[in-house]
């Protein structure tokens, strides 16, 4: 048996990162005292999700991984409980910004960066005006536990990210998230799409999904929560709806999963010689 204990955190931010930080700790502790050892905070929990509209003056929020607040705050939450925290934040490199996740070890250590690698651009999600696209490539990260891919909110959408990051070792999904309402498109319920979309990457790769997203209203936005795990075989096996908050946790055994994996064949019967298609920029 080879167990490895999991967490997702939702819950409504302000726009004051030390109270973000207060909430967001106060979670990962509790997280941490039902046993979780991979804790997984929402996107950019930093403050309000400031992607909705845009604005120069945001700019400003942004932080070299070592210097940012929130960084800093869960490497030394993380030495303190001897967990994992996938810390995602809002990075300045030089003149440039980015989505970044640093990638937080049980010792606080940061043990790399990850930049999001697919920006979307529209009604309420302008964040083509903030981050340039990722140069990291994907990312997989190795655990006391397991090895675990993230990817961040939009990339959740991409088939590819979920494939890649499996081929590269994972044994399981996270994606922190910032999603909610659309603005040009009011009566379109995305969270039905959003988790079908990630129970479809369960499905096809047979592995289990953390996803956490933050709720509340935020300006004209209103976040609608629902974050979840599922198992290896898409089956929710914790979930939250819109409005509450809390810790959904879960414990796998990655010895099945993997027996799991290898008897659907999937990757056993991958045709990388017929996918040039997929990655033909026309």
């Amino acid at each position: 048996m080879r167990p490895m204990h999991v967490a997702a955190l939702q819950l409504a931010l302000s726009d004051d990162i030390d109270a973000n930080i207060a909430s967001v700790s106060a979670l990962v502790r509790e997280a941490a005292g039902r046993g979780a050892k991979i804790i997984l905070p929402p996107e950019l929990f930093e403050g309000h999700y400031f992607c909705q509209t845009e604005e120069d003056r945001f700019f400003a929020r942004a932080k070299p991984v070592a210097a940012h607040k929130a960084v800093q705050a869960m490497q030394a939450l993380a030495a303190e409980l001897q967990v994992y925290i996938p810390t995602s934040f809002f990075e300045a490199d030089g003149p440039h910004y980015y989505n970044s996740l640093a990638m937080i070890d049980d010792s606080g250590a940061v043990m790399g960066v990850y930049r999001k690698t697919h920006i979307p651009d529209g009604p309420g999600y302008e964040e083509k005006f903030y981050f340039r696209p990722g140069n990291t490539g994907f990312k997989v990260w190795p655990t006391r536990y397991g090895t675990i891919g993230i990817g961040i909110c939009w990339d959740q959408w991409y088939p590819e990210t979920a494939r890649a990051m499996m081929l590269m070792g994972a044994d399981i999904l996270f994606f922190p998230t910032a999603i909610g309402d659309e603005p040009a498109a009011e009566e379109l319920d995305t969270s039905r799409l959003w988790r079908r979309a990630m129970v479809g990457h369960a499905v096809s790769n047979v592995v289990p999904v953390v996803a956490a997203n933050r709720t509340g209203v935020e300006g004209a936005m209103s976040f609608y929560g629902h974050s979840f795990i599922t198992d290896e075989r898409g089956d929710f096996v914790a979930e939250m709806g819109d409005g509450a908050q809390g810790v959904l946790d879960a414990t796998f055994d990655l010895e099945q999963v993997a027996k799991h994996r290898a008897t659907f064949g999937f990757f056993r019967d991958r045709r990388p010689d017929m996918y040039g298609r997929l990655v033909a920029d026309i």
